[in-house]
Parts: C-alpha cells; sequence; structure tokens
C-alpha cells in the first residue's frame, strides 16, 4: 500500500487546510491510462471506489489504476519558492 513521507504529510494536510477542503476530503491521484501519467487535484470527498490512505490527517485517494501502478511505493511532496508543489514516488526497498 502507498505511504507517505512526513512532509508529504504536512503538504498535504496544509493544502487542505488553505483550500477549505472538508475534513473527508484530500488529493486524488488517478491514472490516465491513454497519456501514461497521473493526475493530482484536491478534492472533497474520494469518488466510489477509490483506496483511501489517511496518515496523520493527510487523506490521498487513488483509483483502481493508480492504487495498482503505484502499489508499495512512497509518495513525497515539496513546496519551492514560488509555492508550486510536487509529488514524486519511489519504490519502497
Amino acid at each position: 500500500m502507498l505511504t507517505m513521507t512526513d512532509n508529504a504529510v504536512l503538504v498535504i494536510r496544509d493544502l487542505a487546510a488553505q483550500q477549505d477542503v472538508l475534513s473527508d476530503g484530500g488529493v486524488r491521484i488517478a491514472a490516465d491510462m491513454t497519456a501514461g501519467s497521473l493526475t493530482v487535484e484536491l478534492v472533497e470527498a474520494p469518488a466510489d471506489g477509490d483506496q483511501v490512505v489517511d496518515n496523520q490527517g493527510a487523506r490521498i485517494f487513488l483509483d483502481s489504476d493508480a492504487a495498482e501502478l503505484l502499489g508499495d511505493a512512497s509518495v513525497d511532496a515539496s513546496v519551492d519558492d514560488e509555492g508550486i508543489i510536487q509529488f514524486g514516488f519511489t519504490e519502497k526497498e
């Protein structure tokens, strides 16, 4: 199952608080299989069938394709000087 680094937990919680997302909300990651990429967006609730990963109040929702693609990866997040958030995924050792 996907895990989050401490940085990712902080960034996701801060992002949800800044955008006034309800306590049921979080970051949704979905796979775009035709483009071969992942989409990341802030949502108020998971979609039907999403896998929910909750770590200390930071919530990530994965559609079934993203959950399969990411498997046991770890998600990290960082914010640059301009406030742009970047997510990265690494395989767990």
